[in-house]
């Protein structure tokens, strides 16, 4: 049975976590909004203030919770952690107190699970710590996300691996010590056995940062923080390479689906507080002699963010329940993937579909910067292409559903109603004797 009730204890910590972030994370925000801010440790000022902060969570054992038993965190499950970043979703220092940001949290349980017992004493620890921020150099700038056309080669020579192409998209590349990089190490192996992938530390030579590029609801459009990289005759050693040659999308894949969920869940978080807005906002100003929350179209702009929201909060919830089973061995391993999808596909729309309401109801008041939506708007679209294009997950559920369905048999559909009638008369050919014509018969003598 899905159950997503929380016990006293958690919930204890939940409303820990919800004052905190409302009256801490928040305040973060408004006190070193730069863009990027979050990810550079060497802004001193951003840093002195955060580490308090830190420590409080650490004491109330919230740091770094999306790491299993076996990685040294608490092994709360994904129900647990949905539900904790529904909170952390609220704000955008958030993730960086809580020792979750991304994408260090992906990067981390690869290092964990592939790393040498080097690279994580001089990686892993500092990561868990929060002192330093990593990479994940995937994308590439003529294919996007595509594997299949990915140029940027790895190859040995003597007792080094040898990097060279163009990588696109690499999250905090200028603020990172290290970078995972995926690159073709064999280009005619099955596509799922091109790739590798290794961990390059950031001061390597020949690491290139032709442009950091900036996105929608960036301040600074040449100041951004999504890095397009050349990897010129980049060198590592051979015990750089996390997992065995061919394995990068294994090694990927460590760090894909419960990221996907805590994406979608603070996305629940950041449209409630969208959601917040849009309500005192109707309740407080007053158009054409009425409140405007009296007007039926701001009415159905709530009613339908209301629904919107709660329809994809508990598909989340769900997708999080399948995911614990699976860890509890009660379920096949693969029975998420497609509620993950789900769960990718509806997050930009529902997104889009609530702060843009939230947007409309404030007026010329919600396109300026004096609130944060339009910020909002526009930066956290890129939650739409974040784990891969949207489209992509749309094509490979509807895929996947398709492939659950035989092709009907003969001319007409399965459900054709003059087809089934007629299998249902040769079952039963006397049902209909004596019915007198229908059941209407005998109604005009009643």
């Amino acid at each position: 049975m899905i159950d997503f009730a929380t016990d006293p204890e958690f919930q204890t910590k939940l409303d820990w976590m919800e004052r905190f972030v409302r009256d801490e994370c928040e305040t973060m925000d408004l006190l070193f909004p730069e863009q990027g801010a979050q990810f550079d440790p060497s802004y001193a000022a951003a840093r002195r203030h955060l580490k308090p902060l830190q420590d409080q969570v650490k004491a109330q054992g919230l740091w770094a919770c999306h790491l299993g038993p076996h990685l040294g965190g608490p092994g709360y499950g994904q129900v647990k952690l949905a539900l904790m970043n529904e909170i952390i979703g609220r704000s955008t220092w958030a993730p960086t107190v809580f020792g979750t940001a991304a994408p260090d949290t992906g990067n981390a349980e690869i290092l964990a699970l592939f790393g040498t017992a080097e690279q994580k004493q001089k990686y892993l620890g500092p990561l868990m710590a929060g002192e330093i921020v990593s990479c994940f150099s995937m994308t590439e700038p003529q294919g996007g996300a595509d594997p299949d056309v990915f140029t940027c080669r790895a190859v040995r020579e003597g007792d080094e691996w040898v990097i060279e192409g163009e990588k696109w998209f690499s999250s905090n590349a200028k603020f990172a010590t290290f970078l995972l990089v995926i690159a073709v190490t064999d280009p005619d192996a099955p596509l799922t056995e091109r790739m590798s992938m290794f961990v390059v530390p950031a001061d390597t030579p020949g690491i290139e940062i032709l442009r950091n590029v900036a996105i929608a609801g960036d301040f600074d459009p040449e100041n951004g923080h999504h890095a397009h990289i050349r990897y010129n005759r980049v060198k590592v050693p051979l015990d750089h390479m996390l997992g065995a040659p061919g394995e990068g999308f294994k090694v990927a894949q460590a760090r894909l689906g419960g990221g996907r969920i805590h994406h979608a869940m603070r996305t629940v978080g950041m449209c409630n507080r969208a959601l917040d807005m849009m309500l005192e906002r109707a309740v407080s100003r007053h158009t054409k002699g009425a409140m405007l929350g009296d007007h039926q179209l701001v009415q159905a702009k709530i009613a339908d963010s209301v629904i919107e929201l709660e329809q994809f909060r508990l598909l989340v919830l769900k997708t999080a329940w399948l995911i614990d089973e699976i860890e509890a061995g009660r379920m096949k391993h693969g029975a998420a993937r497609k509620h993950i999808g789900m769960c990718k596909v509806a997050m930009a729309s529902v997104y889009a579909n609530i702060v843009g309401r939230a947007l409309e109801v404030h007026g010329s008041l919600g396109i300026s910067l004096d609130m944060p939506l339009a910020k909002w708007y526009g930066g956290n679209m890129a939650l739409a292409f974040a784990d891969g294009p949207t489209d992509a997950h749309r094509s490979q559920l509807a895929r996947a559903y398709m492939k659950r369905v035989k092709p009907a048999e003969g001319v007409f559909p399965s459900e054709h109603i003059p087809t089934r009638t007629a299998r249902a008369l040769e079952r039963y050919p006397h049902a209909r004797a004596g019915s007198g014509g229908g059941s209407g018969a005998g109604s005009a003598d009643a």
